[in-house]
């Protein structure tokens, strides 16, 4: 047996994670592999922080490509293999001319929810600028969408199944850099790696616009630790890297900024 009530109680998100439990539960009984919907970043860390302490079932997760931030998770028997195939996805192209009425994400994802479909069932969106953008989706909704998403604003579109190798994915810029600061808080260390005031972080901080690994932060005093990830909306994410403490008793951060 899972150790259920253990596991529920250090996580924010108990009902996805007591759906997540179940699976795991199913996959144990049947032999079979059981498949998530796509989570979102925390729910994928608190999924992955929850099956590291079981010894039944191991997971994969994967998302359609190696930076995908909604993934899907493969529950087994520890005794069954796992890969990234096993993860059932589909990508489609949903291709228009969007030179003269541009689309954001937001105006592709509430489209495709428009036509029905839940949040959970979508992943990433890559927005291609002008000439549409590329989705990640549940295998099981390929044909609906290609006959039902045929309009994105004013603009209509063409949906239609392509390879997951045919993603176009950016590799993200990134920018290394070292800073030195007396602790190890939220304000000090985001505001160097974000190139701002201190008092202008602690105003994100404080309007709920920082997160750190995927959770909303409000304390400026909040203390990080390496493998951090900080994100701020708009402005990208800063990764805390190796820490050392100075002869001065500073710390002495190695950070990197994704563009």
């Amino acid at each position: 047996m899972l150790p259920r009530e253990e596991l529920l109680k250090a996580v924010e998100n108990r009902e996805q994670m007591a759906h997540i439990l179940d699976l795991a539960d199913r996959a144990i009984k049947t032999w079979e592999v059981a498949v998530t919907d796509f989570l979102s970043p925390i729910e994928l860390m608190e999924t992955q922080t929850a099956f590291n302490r079981l010894t039944e079932v191991h997971l994969i997760a994967f998302g359609g490509y190696p930076q995908a931030e909604r993934q899907r998770v493969a529950i087994a028997r520890i005794d069954l293999p796992l890969d990234a195939t096993t993860v059932p996805l589909a990508a489609l192209e949903i291709a228009g001319n969007f030179l003269f009425d541009s689309a954001s994400h937001r105006d592709f994802l509430g489209s495709i929810l428009g036509t029905g479909i839940v949040r959970e069932k979508v992943g990433d969106i890559i927005v291609l600028g002008e000439r549409g953008a590329q989705a990640i989706v549940s295998p099981d909704l390929v044909e609906f969408l290609e006959m039902s998403l045929t309009q994105v604003r004013s603009v209509p579109v063409k949906t239609q199944r392509i390879e997951l190798g045919e993603l176009k994915i950016r590799e993200p810029k990134k920018k290394e850099l070292t800073t030195v600061e007396a602790s190890m808080r939220l304000d000090a260390i985001a505001s160097a790696g974000f190139g701002m005031s201190r008092s202008k972080m602690a105003d994100l901080i404080n309007s709920g616009d920082v997160r750190v690994n995927w959770k909303d932060i409000s304390q400026t005093s909040y203390q990080l630790k390496p493998n951090d990830l900080i994100a701020i909306r708009g402005k990208g994410r800063l990764e805390v890297g190796e820490v050392q403490v100075t002869k001065k008793e500073r710390y002495r951060i190695q950070l990197t900024r994704y563009l």
